[in-house]
């Protein structure tokens, strides 16, 4: 995690000494963009080619003569096969051809050719230049496609590499807490040094495996890549174990210090752990981890909202959104409450809590100090504006699930989860308004007009968000869903970010140079977070590979249990204590494999079980000993923030930032998991 406070929402960089990597990667992001929109973009082409060429798709601006003979006569090519016709004694069946069979054969072939014929002189007629040009580039893209089916995986790969890479060199993996003197960093560094050598052996040992198999040259090709990546990271260790900042002073390690470990490290170890000691499957690390290359345009979706977030985080949205509700003078519990509400959207645009967090995070928790609110309302209420949008078009947690899951489907889960969110952001604003007191608000003379005045300078982004996602549609026929924002959004923000760049530069600044300046920044902070993350959802999938292949699940759900009632108690201990360890999309897929058909075996309808998991996920965001959520708002507001939070008053005024989000998703995840039950359980 980074030691600098991010408590500032700017449009420079953070990690400038990755200006460099900021524009490789935000190429990288571009090229898979692109290539993303390839089958789009290929099926708008054969419908250009369908309506400016009639046909199109049997014209051929190569086309040769056909070689069969049009003007045959089928009396004398009769005659002259009788005539040639000569019995064989040695043949079992010897009869002489028959005439009506062969006339009626001929005359087949002979309408064949005239098919041809006629098709080949509609094609010489409009086989013109212009279409040889086209056919040349619509078929292209179409060999392209079909010969880098593969392609993405290994721009996973190497997005992975660039950006873990990043966060290495940075220390900017999550973690606990931060290293505090020269022992801690290297202890953390030797760790990971530890970790990323082991995973090497695990690689090479699954290499020593698949070479057994027959057609696995393409699975050991993945995993030599894989291998070279964690070579990569055990360099940028050795290197980092020599060269300790400044910052650090000496000391000792403490009973604290294992705190330091990046929580990908720790679900590493542990995984390790069970599959060399206790399974003996020392290639078991290699594999659950390579199950994020099966799913590379997942993760890959992962690192574009990411890149969404951060773009995001160079314009003024943010703070233009906030001041609409400035004029109304809104007392801290109240605002609180709006922010809840007004984030959760955005959050599903960004496809997973933890990004929207890092992109306007600052400004959601400076905002509400402003308004008056303590530091541990503001520090649980930023925490939640990351989380509860998870359930709500287009997140993409729910396309995951659903495309794991075929008993459920992404507009069943959204049309419960709008009602789950309205719960859940009642409900926090019931206890923040019952706890805080001093709800009512006060507006100053006129704040409806002042408030519908500061609407209007976003129109200009609310009509070039539109007609960049209309062009789009016209294009390239891409609607906007759940499935294409991925695609969609980063483009979207990309162009929010050249309108503002317009807006707010430096005076010596032309607005292209405004504009890359602001969109490298943004492609930079990507790669730490891009880095982090996936590090972190990798080793969450190994580390579930232990439930997987372990007997945990029939113990907890064994075929005795036949109460829906108890399973479904089971389900939400489980899930919230994966949810409380496990980043969530590691978290679905171990899910999916698990316990999900154990609980669904035993009566829990399907889109009931998954609406659960994804509430539990929330609580187990919020929840110690990990709570990523709470890491994440650490990390933006800085950790100077976080200490000097409020540590008097009333037990619930002193830990606020941790109860508060218990209480509510706690209540939500109660009510959500057996209310529904009494409606189909007998």
């Amino acid at each position: 995690m980074n030691w600098r406070a991010l408590s500032a929402v700017s449009t420079q960089t953070l990690y400038p000494v990755h200006r460099l990597h900021g524009v490789v990667l935000l190429m990288l992001l571009l090229f898979t963009l692109l290539l993303g929109m390839g089958s789009s973009l290929h099926s708008r082409l054969l419908w250009i080619g369908e309506q400016t060429w009639p046909n199109y798709y049997l014209l051929d601006p190569a086309a040769t003569e056909p070689a069969c003979d049009r003007t045959m006569d089928i009396d004398a090519e009769i005659k002259r096969r009788m005539d040639a016709y000569k019995p064989d004694p040695d043949a079992l069946f010897n009869d002489p051809p028959d005439p009506a069979a062969l006339r009626e054969s001929l005359q087949k072939n002979l309408a064949i050719c005239e098919q041809k014929y006629q098709a080949y002189e509609i094609n010489q007629r409009q086989a013109t230049p212009a279409l040889g040009v086209f056919k040349t580039i619509e078929q292209g893209m179409a060999g392209f496609l079909l010969d880098h089916i593969d392609l993405t995986k290994f721009l996973f790969i190497a997005m992975f590499a660039m950006a873990a890479a990043i966060a290495a060199l940075d220390t900017d993996h999550i973690a606990l807490r931060l290293p505090r003197n020269r022992s801690e960093w290297r202890f953390s560094q030797g760790i990971q040094l530890v970790v990323n050598s082991l995973m090497v052996y695990s690689l090479i040992s699954y290499v020593g495996k698949l070479a057994q198999a027959p057609d696995s040259g393409d699975l050991i090709e993945i995993q030599y890549s894989w291998a070279v990546v964690f070579g990569l990271f055990m360099v940028i260790n050795v290197v980092r174990l020599i060269s300790v900042p400044e910052r650090m002073r000496a000391g000792p390690l403490s009973a604290s210090s294992p705190l330091i470990i990046p929580l990908h490290c720790s679900m590493a170890l542990i995984a390790m752990s069970y599959f060399f000691f206790v399974d003996g499957y020392s290639s078991g690390l290699a594999i659950y981890f390579g199950m994020m290359t099966n799913l590379s345009s997942m993760f890959i979706n992962i690192g574009l909202y990411v890149l969404v977030g951060m773009a995001l985080k160079q314009t003024r949205l943010p703070e233009l959104l906030l001041n609409i509700i400035k004029p109304f003078n809104l007392p801290a519990p109240l605002l609180a409450s709006v922010v809840i509400f007004a984030t959760a959207f955005p959050t599903a645009f960004t496809g997973a809590s933890g990004i929207f967090i890092l992109a306007v995070g600052g400004v959601v928790y400076d905002e509400l100090r402003r308004a008056g609110a303590g530091r541990q309302l503001s520090l649980a209420t930023t925490a939640m504006s990351g989380s509860l949008g998870v359930v709500l078009n287009p997140c993409l947690l729910i396309v995951v699930v659903a495309a794991l899951n075929k008993e459920v489907t992404t507009s069943e889960m959204y049309g419960w989860g709008i009602w789950v969110f309205l719960l859940s952001a009642t409900l926090f604003t019931v206890v923040v308004c019952k706890m805080e007191g001093n709800w009512r608000p006060h507006p100053a003379p006129g704040a409806l007009r002042e408030s519908l005045r500061r609407v209007r300078p976003l129109a200009p982004y609310l009509l070039t968000a539109a007609a960049v996602i209309g062009a789009i549609w016209l294009l390239l026929d891409l609607r906007f869903n759940e499935y294409s924002a991925p695609l969609i959004l980063p483009l979207v923000m990309l162009a929010l970010v050249y309108l503002d760049a317009g807006k707010n530069r430096e005076v010596d600044q032309t607005r292209s140079q405004a504009f890359w300046g602001r969109s490298i920044a943004a492609a930079s902070d990507s790669a730490v977070h891009i880095g982090a993350l996936l590090a972190l959802i990798g080793f969450s999938i190994s580390m579930g590979g232990i439930l997987e292949r372990s007997d945990v699940v029939h113990l907890l759900f064994p075929d005795t249990l036949a109460n829906p009632w108890l399973v479904m108690l089971v389900v939400v201990i489980m899930l919230t204590c994966i949810g409380m360890v496990m980043d969530p999309f590691g978290a679905v897929i171990l899910v999916s494999a698990t316990i999900a058909q154990a609980a669904i075996h035993q009566g829990i309808n399907p889109l009931h079980f998954w609406i659960v998991c994804l509430v539990a996920f929330e609580l187990g965001y919020l929840t110690p000993p990990v709570a990523l959520n709470h890491l994440l708002t650490r990390q933006v507001v800085g950790e100077t923030e976080v200490l000097a939070a409020e540590r008097t008053g009333s037990f619930w005024h002193r830990y606020e930032r941790l109860l508060l989000p218990l209480v509510v998703m706690g209540s939500t995840l109660l009510l959500v998991a057996f209310v529904p039950m009494l409606f189909y359980i007998d």
